[in-house]
C-alpha cells in the first residue's frame, strides 16, 4: 500500500520560453482538490486574458487517476499531453502545469507545437522542488482525564499533531497522524484500559 506520493512544494510562476515570436510562460501549483485546480486556472486566466491559449495538464490522486490533459484550441495532443508527459516523466502528481501562449505571427506546425510545449512544461517543472509526501490519517482518542500525559507522551512519540484537544469528565484528542503508523499506534491505544479511538477515514 501505498504511504506516499511526489508533488511540487510551492507554486512555480513565470517561466518564460520563446519560440519564432511566440511567447510560452510556463506555471505549476501544487493541487489537492477540484476547487484549487479551478483556482489557479482561473488566476492564470485573469492575469493573461489577452493571450491566444492556456493550455494544461494535471494529475491527482496517489496514483494520478484523476488527470486531464487540455489543448484550449491548439491542434488535438499538441499542448496537453506534452505537458502531461512531463508530470509523468518527473514522477509527480496533485500537479497542475498550465503553458500560456501568446501568438508571435509564426505558425509553428503540430511538431513544433508539441516540442515548444513540452519544453515549456519541462523547464518549469526544473525550477520546482520536488518533495515527498506522506499521507496523513486523522484519529479521535478518548481517555480519562488522568491519563492525559500517556496519550500526549505516545502521540508524541508517532509525530501526531495535534488538532484539537476538549476536557470533560472524559477527554478527547483530534490528532492527525502518518498513514504509514495507523497499525502501530492501534495496538499501542488497544492495549490501555479506558481508552477508545477510531479513525476519520
Amino acid at each position: 500500500m501505498l504511504h506516499e506520493y511526489k508533488t511540487i512544494s510551492k507554486p512555480v510562476e513565470n517561466i518564460l520560453l520563446k519560440e519564432k515570436g511566440s511567447k510560452f510562460i510556463g506555471y505549476a501549483f501544487p493541487v489537492n482538490s477540484e476547487m484549487e485546480l479551478k483556482g489557479a486556472l482561473e488566476k492564470i486566466r485573469l492575469e493573461h486574458p489577452k493571450a491566444t491559449h492556456h493550455c494544461y495538464a494535471f494529475r491527482m490522486g496517489l496514483n494520478g487517476e484523476n488527470y486531464r490533459a487540455n489543448d484550449d484550441g491548439e491542434p488535438s495532443g499538441s499542448a496537453g499531453l506534452p505537458i502531461y508527459n512531463q508530470l509523468l516523466a518527473n514522477e509527480i502528481t496533485n500537479v497542475l502545469v498550465i503553458s500560456v501562449r501568446y501568438y508571435g505571427g509564426t505558425k509553428l506546425g503540430v511538431s513544433g507545437l508539441v516540442k515548444a510545449y513540452k519544453e515549456c512544461a519541462k523547464i518549469t517543472l526544473e525550477e520546482a522542488e520536488i518533495i515527498i509526501r506522506e499521507l496523513e490519517t486523522e484519529i479521535t482518542v478518548q481517555f480519562n482525564f488522568d491519563q492525559q500525559n500517556v496519550i500526549f507522551t505516545l502521540l508524541s512519540k508517532f509525530d501526531a499533531k495535534i488538532l484539537n484537544f476538549e476536557t470533560f469528565e472524559k477527554c478527547e484528542i483530534r490528532a492527525s497522524i502518518k498513514l504509514a503508523e495507523k497499525e502501530n499506534i492501534s495496538e499501542k491505544l488497544s492495549e490501555m484500559q479506558h481508552v477508545s479511538f477510531d479513525f476519520n477515514d
